[in-house]
């Protein structure tokens, strides 16, 4: 894409249904720092175009030093840029979308630093047997977590701890032991646990019996000079802690503890410190993207340096991954020193920023050009509009569509419209992007395909060379 300096000329290929809206774009985005050719492949829309097509129809690239195709394009790059000798990339998958995309191209973002660590919480640890135990510690580290807490249970036994301990650093895990009993961390910290969580002021002496990090707690949420006292004794011998204040719930003591974060961090400038976040996400009935970005709001202007979260119930099972994706957007924009928009879509779960690309007005202007039978399924403010050369209807339930369908005794094109109609329903009903023949976007509250180019962690990637998935009126 184009670089920062330095003068480019872009040769843009599109289909005969985008090109004059390319042409309004380009003119709009003027001065674009970069000279501009559009060519249409004579083609309807240039996402469905094949390889063979544009060898056949584009006749020369003569002054582009790029040559920028629809997102959706599936062709060989490679291929076209050994044919004419200039590089061949693919844009977004919207045209609308071109403004960010050279925005991005000027700033990459790079998505891949952090500074908090997310401490990720095996709470019925004692239950489970090695293998589950090795299962469930993979699936928080893909999630994210660079440490995996064993959760000790008061009153139930945990004779396997050390075993544990050990399987779990050879499959190559840092772990911390989160008890309140001394033999607990004891024998977590002899295993080699690196962490030790949760020791008070009367539990204070365990930290100078191991080589583990103490993670400090005051004796009572509401009592900080018991934690002062606990730090400033393992500070003074010149060992390494962290501070836990304990964030309570919500009409539990929810906004004093924060403050006492506050607290904690103008007196110890330096002091790691650790909020665990699960009293507020798991005890909360509420979606956990947002919430977590509201934490991560806090550990960031607190410089809040690890995170303790739990997957525990059903509507917080994503909560690491959340907060991986916080922690890196939030990294990003403090870096930037801009609020936290426009750095990836991580948490953008049920709702999308710009999720209407098209106006109704503009649809009915496409709509009246089509000429073939094949239906075209957009969403606007208005509604779910569907069209083809014989009408255009609106609707904002797809029942209200069904006189207006002619499915020509196809079932599998009868089951394909009602599935394309169902997710343009739900994606105007939230104020999600559609786009045909690709599946509606959740963020990380879901996993996204393998070859999805989308992903939260690289969204401003400078080189698209794989294609997502075809259809639709691409450029």
């Amino acid at each position: 894409m184009p670089e920062a300096a330095g003068p480019r000329h872009i040769l843009f290929l599109t289909g005969d249904l985008a090109l004059p809206r390319l042409r309004r774009l380009l003119d709009s985005l003027q001065p674009l720092g970069f000279e501009a050719s559009v060519v249409s492949l004579g083609v309807k829309v240039a996402a469905l175009a094949t390889t063979e097509i544009v060898l056949r129809r584009l006749t020369s690239t003569e002054g582009a030093d790029l040559v920028l195709l629809p997102g959706r394009f599936r062709g060989d790059l490679d291929r076209l840029e050994s044919q004419f000798g200039v590089p061949f990339e693919r844009g977004p998958d919207e045209l609308e979308d071109l403004p960010q995309h050279f925005k991005r191209q000027a700033a990459p973002l790079d998505l891949g630093r952090y500074h908090t660590r997310i401490f990720a919480e095996i709470v019925d640890a004692p239950r489970l047997d090695m293998p589950a135990m090795l299962e469930r510690a993979a699936a928080l580290a893909a999630d994210g977590a660079d440490v995996i807490d064993l959760g000790c249970l008061p009153d139930h036994p945990f004779p396997h701890l050390e075993d544990a301990v050990r399987a779990l650093r050879a499959a190559g895990y840092t772990i911390s032991v989160d008890s309140l009993s001394p033999d607990d961390l004891l024998r977590g910290a002899g295993a080699g646990a690196a962490y030790l969580l949760s020791l008070t002021e009367g539990t204070a002496w365990v930290a100078a019996e191991t080589d583990a990090v103490p993670v400090v707690i005051p004796t009572t949420p509401e009592d900080l000079p018991s934690l002062y006292r606990t730090v400033d004794a393992i500070r003074g011998t010149g060992r390494r802690c962290i501070a836990d204040p304990i964030l309570e719930p919500i009409h539990h003591g929810f906004t004093e503890s924060l403050l006492r974060y506050r607290e904690v961090r103008r007196r110890y400038p330096d002091l790691e410190i650790l909020m665990g976040i699960g009293n507020v996400t798991e005890l909360t009935d509420a979606d956990t993207p947002g919430i977590n970005a509201v934490l991560m709001g806090i550990v960031s202007e607190l410089a809040i340096d690890h995170v303790l979260a739990v997957q525990v119930s059903p509507h917080g099972r994503r909560a690491v991954r959340e907060f991986d994706a916080a922690r890196r957007q939030f990294f990003a924009a403090r870096e930037a020193g801009v609020r936290p928009q426009g750095f990836g879509d991580g948490l953008l779960c049920l709702r999308d920023r710009r999720p209407f690309v098209n106006t109704p007005e503009q649809v009915a202007e496409l709509a009246a050009r089509i000429r073939d039978p094949n239906y075209r399924i957009e969403v606007t403010a208005a509604g779910v509009h569907l069209y083809n050369r014989d009408g255009h209807h609106v609707a904002q339930d797809p029942f209200a569509l069904y006189p207006s369908i002619d499915a020509r005794g196809d079932l599998g094109h009868a089951f394909y419209l009602g599935v394309e109609l169902g997710r343009a329903q739900i994606a105007w009903q939230l104020g999600k992007r559609y786009t045909q023949d690709q599946a509606l976007r959740w963020g990380v509250a879901v996993d996204r395909p393998v070859d999805d180019p989308a992903g939260f962690h690289a969204p401003g990637a400078t080189r698209r060379r794989d294609g997502p998935g075809n259809g639709g009126a691409a450029p």
